[in-house]
């Protein structure tokens, strides 16, 4: 929804607000070209996908939309499963990004526990899984990604557990309410934000990875071993350069030949793009569902975006497919103002945002390689920039309690991108 706003004034040092501003209908957008699609489809009920549907209501569109999704839930504030409300600091209810009434005010068609199988691109139809059929004019796929599953003996049980739904995190929670003890495997974003929302609980922690720091292949060594540290004093207990090879029971055995006993096991050890549907209809998939810089695929009429899509960027000059929420709702909003006829390039900077404890990390930019890293600040005080570079040029910024230093580098980015 537009933003609430008040008349504010500032006398002798003191701020006076005023009385509340009227809200007024946003105006569509000019430069739309083509006739206007009657019917979008939209495959998918994530960040991208419920941001289109949002925006395409804010153009003023009124023709249909139909929202299919293969979850149970609406669509929910997916960063939050992994942070608050995991860590029994958010309610539930802050966990929908919309009522339920929001879908009917706005005329959106939203069908959960649907899957769509194929598409049949002569007829111009999504096929479910049922044999029904949804006829569209323009199709927006944003099915997300899917977690990696582990294929070690005993990973099928049901204390082990992965987290990228509502129900995910519902099942953690309601097992973390008589456990004592803990394994996350996996020191990502995800799998530490989990341990330290379990420690939250005052639940023992263990983690357990294959790499020499957390998270160092996408903050660099520095901030690998600030993160690690930060984690140890808060008690979560690391087993690196370590795999799991079996799960027997309440036990976990280690490539190292070491066990760890644990009441639940969290497996985050990653997620894989969900393109076998774009993959199914031909669609051209490399590491993602291929898209040009409107966000549409290699079949006129259908789009992509969310953390299946991969675009041109034009800040590193790369073909880069990025798992950050952020970019997929600015990529769900591009690619509905395309299916209504406009020619908007996605030229957004890659964003996203870690808390760890009460340590925010924030990350402008994207930098598969690089050859430097400028360190401005001390990492280890808790306020720091750190510029990724390649060949001089920086291609990403990370920082702790650095907010404006990081959206002067966002700015700075995206006035290069402009040039």
């Amino acid at each position: 929804n537009p933003l609430a706003c008040w008349a504010v004034e500032q006398r002798d040092g003191r701020i006076f607000v005023g009385e509340k501003f009227k809200r007024t209908a946003p105006k569509p957008r000019s430069g739309g070209s083509g006739q206007i699609p009657k019917k979008i489809v939209i495959v998918g009920g994530g960040a991208a996908g419920f941001a289109a549907a949002e925006m395409l209501r804010r153009e003023q569109y009124q023709g249909s939309i139909v929202m299919i999704s293969d979850d149970h839930a609406p669509p929910v504030d997916r960063p939050n499963l992994s942070k608050d409300y995991l860590a029994g600091k958010a309610p539930g209810d802050w966990i929908p990004l919309r009522g339920e009434k929001f879908y009917s005010k706005n005329n959106i068609d939203l069908r959960l526990n649907v899957k769509a199988v194929d598409i049949d691109l002569r007829s111009r139809e999504v096929v479910l899984a049922d044999e029904g059929r949804i006829p569209y004019h323009r199709l927006l796929l944003a099915t997300g990604a899917e977690p990696v599953r582990l294929t070690i003996p005993g990973a099928d049980q049901p204390h082990v557990h992965t987290l990228r739904s509502f129900a995910d995190c519902k099942a953690i929670i309601e097992r973390a309410t008589t456990a004592r003890r803990a394994i996350v495997l996996g020191a990502s974003f995800i799998g530490l934000e989990v341990a330290a929302a379990l420690r939250a609980r005052d639940i023992e922690v263990h983690v357990v990875a294959p790499d020499k720091r957390p998270m160092e292949r996408v903050l660099g060594p520095q901030m690998g071993d600030f993160i690690r540290a930060l984690h140890e004093e808060n008690g979560v207990v690391f087993h690196l350069e370590n795999t799991p090879t079996s799960i027997d029971g309440r036990k976990v055995k280690l490539s190292s030949g070491g066990t760890l006993a644990a009441d639940f096991v969290v497996v985050g050890i990653g997620v894989r793009p969900r393109t076998g549907l774009a993959e199914t209809a031909g669609l051209v998939v490399d590491h993602g569902v291929v898209v040009d810089a409107f966000l549409e695929t290699s079949e006129p009429g259908i789009f992509a975006a969310g953390d299946i899509a991969r675009w041109p960027d034009p800040h590193s000059g790369e073909n880069i497919r990025v798992e950050h929420w952020v970019v997929a709702e600015r990529q769900g909003q591009t690619a509905a103002l395309n299916m209504l006829g406009h020619r908007e390039k996605f030229a957004a900077v890659p964003f996203f945002w870690s808390r760890h404890y009460d340590v925010p990390i924030n990350y402008v930019g994207h930098a598969g390689q690089w050859d430097e890293i400028a360190v401005d600040g001390d990492i280890t005080a808790k306020d720091c920039l750190l510029r990724f570079k390649r060949e001089g040029r920086t291609l990403a910024v990370a920082s702790i309690f650095r907010d404006i230093e990081s959206l002067e580098a966002e700015t700075e980015m995206e006035r290069q991108m402009a040039t």
